[in-house]
């Protein structure tokens, strides 16, 4: 498949989704626009890697955590390998170590490469930890036979990658594989391609094994030229390496500074405000500003729910998803529910993994409720992010 003259990342990605949907070769969950996609066969195609020299003499592997490449951090467990798994959108490090109960059986190790699985049998790897990846697996929307890869846009698997080699867990010898469905495997212009772009190695489909035998290098670290004050604010593993790459004296001098100079990130509660402390209904007084703030941060909606929904389906799909709330309030007059979770963290994560949820024939609309007001992050009115340079 070529892609059209002029084409930019975007209408690659939007051509693959949409063809992936219009075909029927999508698998669950859908619609897979906005995700790495995955696709009837994947866990087939996964098995794939078995044959790979780079996986057989492996130790360490690091497997991304979309839905298509579950294969992958299943055979790494069965294999004994340590599997890590980054943790979702960075926030509260690089990777999760995911170790199973002793004596666990194949039923268990097929929980543990779930994404619900990598919360509950895991532990996180901090910086100072001796890591050395021999493997890395990523996810990918579109990759070319020269091993020119496209992600879903948000720029992660490219940071993290960077990240990996400035804390020296990869070199630029350490394989990395994809694993995608035949129809992801396009022509990219190279004029596309940027600096911090990851490129692959080995691209695995259903039909075939293509070594890329690409020559164009990869990251040799953080290009914090690239980085904003934002993105250093939410994800604090990157501010840390921000701050030991500093010592070290090397240039840190983020987007749109000066050399050398950085604000100091932000503590305390954030600028755009909280709720007020109201009284209730009957009089009764509301909970503090402080307390009140952390329960709606820790709060999402879930609306557009189909006039026949069922509690128990939405339940299964949050299972499913690694989403699960502590706990549900079902308002069916509303045609929504609320889900509640532990802290904020866990809130806007599960806001991540329910983008583009349907049931029947619904789009779900999500609602974050943290920050003093209700932002909709998903459904069928989703605006789209301005551009940044690592995707964010």
């Amino acid at each position: 498949m070529a892609a059209p003259a002029g084409a930019s990342k975007q209408d690659i990605r939007e051509r693959i989704w949409n063809y992936m949907e219009s075909h029927d070769l999508a698998d669950f969950p859908r619609p897979v626009h906005h995700r790495i996609p995955n696709f009837k066969g994947s866990y087939v195609a996964c098995q794939s890697i078995r044959h790979l020299e780079v996986f057989a003499g492996t130790r360490e592997v690091k497997v991304d955590p979309d839905k298509p490449l579950e294969g992958v951090r299943l055979l790494a467990l069965q294999n004994k390998k340590t599997l890590l798994v980054p943790t979702p959108r960075l926030r509260t490090g690089l990777f999760n170590r995911i170790t199973p109960p002793p004596g666990a059986t194949k039923d268990t190790l097929r929980k543990c490469a779930t994404s619900q699985g990598v919360r509950n049998f895991s532990v996180p790897v901090g910086l100072d930890a001796s890591v050395q990846v021999d493997l890395v697996v990523v996810g990918s929307v579109a990759v070319s036979e020269k091993g020119w890869r496209i992600g879903k846009g948000e720029g992660y698997a490219d940071l993290e990658y960077a990240m990996m080699v400035s804390m020296g867990a990869v070199h630029e010898g350490t394989p990395v594989v994809t694993i995608v469905h035949d129809c992801q495997v396009v022509d990219i212009p190279e004029m596309l391609l940027e600096d911090h772009d990851l490129t692959v190695d080995y691209i695995i489909t259903p039909t075939r094994v293509i070594a890329t035998g690409c020559a164009r290098p990869k990251p040799a670290g953080i290009v914090w030229s690239k980085v904003s004050c934002e993105m250093l604010d939410k994800i604090p593993i990157l501010r840390s390496l921000c701050e030991r790459e500093k010592q070290a004296g090397k240039d840190v001098a983020l987007a749109a500074e000066p050399s050398g100079q950085r604000p100091a990130p932000r503590t305390g509660r954030r600028p755009w405000g909280a709720p007020r402390w109201q009284r209730g209904s009957a009089g009764r007084p509301r909970s503090p500003p402080q307390e009140e703030d952390a329960q709606l941060a820790a709060t999402v909606c879930v609306g557009n729910l189909p006039r026949d929904a069922r509690m128990s389906e939405l339940k299964r799909a949050l299972l499913w998803l690694g989403a699960a709330p502590a706990s549900l309030t079902w308002q069916e007059p509303q045609r929504r529910a609320i889900l509640h979770y532990p802290d904020p963290a866990a809130a806007r994560q599960a806001v991540s993994c329910l983008q583009g949820l349907r049931l029947g024939a619904n789009t779900l609309r999500v609602y974050w409720g943290g920050r003093g007001t209700r932002v909709l992050v998903g459904g069928p009115q989703q605006q789209s992010h301005p551009h940044h340079p690592w995707g964010f």
